[in-house]
């Protein structure tokens, strides 16, 4: 089962090639690492780390489906919460690349039917950096734009309605087209009813019970309700960071610090469009969290080692404390960082 597991995931990341047997010896103790993490936790998922387009490591492990012990795979798909901001920075500034958009464009410049004055002070910038004061549509904003950071689900609710009047195309299609040119066949806005693996999402409950949560698709698409697999998103970093997606000065957009946020997990995080890092560490350790009613997420890129690194977890524990709920992540992320 493991070596068909290991095939599988060797098409899922089709451009992979075979590791050097030299580069297989120097990576012994980085997968030894995540191995020992894995089994010696209570984690229900699946983890993959690549290097290049070379496939370092892979494993799934658990149920996808507790109830009937179905098996989880390295083919499963998963909510991936908020990794989906950076799909829907990637679609804005795709617009903004081809001159359709402007970043320090208004609100009001597309939306007209928002009431409030605000709409003409919240630029395009400001939704993508979570710098706009935006409580709710209906009231007066919370802050000055850019005065503070607040993490916020709607501002780019409002970026996918940005892109649906620049390109008379909903959200649904141009999330959809994007997957498909770019061969992300896993990947789906979650009105697509085309996935198929879609595994369950699990909270603890305060008994220590595992239940599952009918809530994992309730978030806005373009903030936090994406569904795709872990060799997709290996293969969206490697797009991405390789400037297949955008081009280089729009990419390096995306990379810069715009704002600090106080983080549940990190602390302090610093924050850019739709990704993010700690102080100093763009070219170190660059990516993003994802966090769905049952479902907790990572993927990330390191640029000093170009290794691409995602887990999608399918039971949320110690909800209390989300360091708890993403220990394994976290020890994996910081394992894979300390790698030279």
């Amino acid at each position: 089962m493991k070596f068909n597991m290991a095939v599988l995931m060797l098409l899922i990341l089709a451009s992979c090639q075979p590791i050097e047997k030299t580069d297989k010896a120097k990576y012994t103790d980085l997968v030894s690492s995540i191995d020992n993490i894995v089994s010696t936790t209570n984690f229900n998922g699946v983890i993959v780390l690549a290097k290049d387009t070379s496939l370092l490591y892979s494993k799934a492990t658990g149920y996808s489906d507790i109830e009937n012990k179905t098996s989880i795979d390295l083919n499963s798909q998963f909510v991936i919460g908020s990794i989906s901001k950076q799909i829907t920075a990637v679609l804005i500034l795709k617009e903004y690349e081809k001159g359709r958009i402007k970043l320090d464009d208004k609100i009001s410049d597309y939306l007209d039917e928002i009431e409030q004055n605000w709409s003409k002070k919240v630029s395009i910038h400001h939704l993508l950096t979570h710098t706009h004061g935006i409580e709710a549509l209906d009231k007066p904003l919370e802050f000055e734009p850019e005065s503070q950071f607040k993490y916020s689900q709607l501002g780019y609710e409002l970026l996918a309605q940005i892109l649906k009047k620049v390109t008379n195309k909903s959200f649904q299609e141009l999330s959809t087209d994007l997957f498909q040119a770019n061969g992300l066949l896993n990947s789906f806005h979650p009105e697509n009813k085309e996935y198929k693996s879609l595994v369950k999402g699990y909270e603890e409950q305060e008994n220590g019970d595992l239940e599952f949560s009918p809530y994992s698709l309730y978030n806005y698409p373009a903030a936090g309700s994406f569904i795709s697999n872990a060799g997709d998103l290996i293969k969206w970093n490697r797009l991405l960071h390789s400037e297949s997606l955008v081009n280089k000065e729009t990419l390096d957009k995306m990379k810069k610090r715009y704002a600090t946020r106080e983080h549940p997990i990190f602390e302090t995080v610093e924050y850019g469009y739709g990704l993010l890092f700690k102080d100093g560490e763009e070219a170190i350790q660059i990516g993003a969290l994802g966090y769905a009613p049952g479902f907790v997420s990572a993927a990330y890129y390191y640029p000093k080692t170009d290794m691409n690194l995602v887990v999608l977890g399918n039971t949320a524990r110690d909800l209390d404390d989300f360091k708890k709920t993403f220990k394994v992540h976290l020890d994996v992320l910081e394992v894979v960082k300390k790698t030279k």
